[in-house]
């Protein structure tokens, strides 16, 4: 688990790895086509803190965001979570590059709108604090699925079903095996034959599981995530697929998050 972080000391760590590297970056040109993701962790002690993190959200932080231009943003919560010790509410932002995730702080600092309707969070005392940590996560999206995309579900947001998952690899090289499985590979186009409704994939940057990628697939409801599970497990392009020899062993490890969209999530 990523530790409690700022997101400026977070931003400045990564300009120094992202300078360090440009020229591996610049050299891959389809990047500046590519979002770049922010999967940002609220970790939760009670049902009290998750009413604050509720209200700064839904009245400051993502009003600011859709006033910068960053649409959609999706926040999402673990089935269940009335029953879990450990509450989380995930929120993914898209960025166009780099530094539009890096400036982001200075922005909200120098909107007098978001620090009004925010000032509880803010301003919230040492002893009282409204999260128990952040954790972050940094992605870049997959060449293939270059975009964030809007699911097309026709249910309400208390049935849906949003499913993150995360893949890790053993190695870096078996990492990068497993994101071209799934762009040239045909594991996205798949998925859209199937009809998963992908929100997003993207490969870790920087994260607590690396070297790892993550996708979020969405469904009318749970007795339609589980049928296109057992569609995609019977499909014979994924039984193709999944045995070729160059594809083995590129994932050592997976977490799979069953999540519901918050009622102000535009996802």
């Amino acid at each position: 688990m990523i530790h409690s972080i700022t997101t400026s000391k977070f931003a400045l760590t990564l300009c120094l790895i992202f300078t360090a590297c440009s020229f591996s970056l610049n050299a891959q040109n389809s990047n500046a086509d590519r979002h770049l993701y922010q999967l940002k962790v609220y970790h939760l002690e009670d049902s009290e803190q998750e009413q604050q993190i509720d209200d700064y959200l839904s009245n400051a932080y993502i009003p600011a965001l859709h006033r910068m231009g960053h649409q959609p943003v999706g926040v999402f919560k673990p089935i269940g979570q009335d029953t879990l010790s450990d509450k989380r509410i995930y929120v993914l932002t898209a960025f166009d590059s780099f530094s539009q995730f890096e400036s982001l702080d200075n922005r909200l600092a120098n909107d007098d709108q978001y620090k009004q309707a925010g000032a509880s969070y803010i301003q919230a005392a040492h002893d009282s604090p409204p999260f128990t940590e952040i954790e972050t996560v940094l992605l870049r999206a997959f060449s293939h699925a270059p975009t964030i995309a809007k699911p097309e579900l026709n249910t309400p947001k208390s049935e849906r079903v949003y499913e993150l998952r995360s893949y890790e690899s053993a190695t870096e090289a078996l990492n990068i095996n497993k994101v071209e499985m799934f762009n040239e590979g045909g594991e996205i186009q798949l998925f859209e034959d199937l009809d998963f409704n992908a929100i997003f994939y993207g490969n870790v940057l920087a994260g607590s599981n690396m070297p790892n990628l993550m996708y979020m697939t969405s469904f009318n409801n749970m007795h339609s995530r589980d049928a296109h599970w057992e569609s995609f497990r019977n499909s014979p392009v994924w039984d193709r697929m999944s045995s070729l020899e160059k594809y083995q062993n590129n994932v050592s490890h997976a977490d799979i998050y069953l999540l519901r969209a918050t009622e102000y999530s535009d996802l």
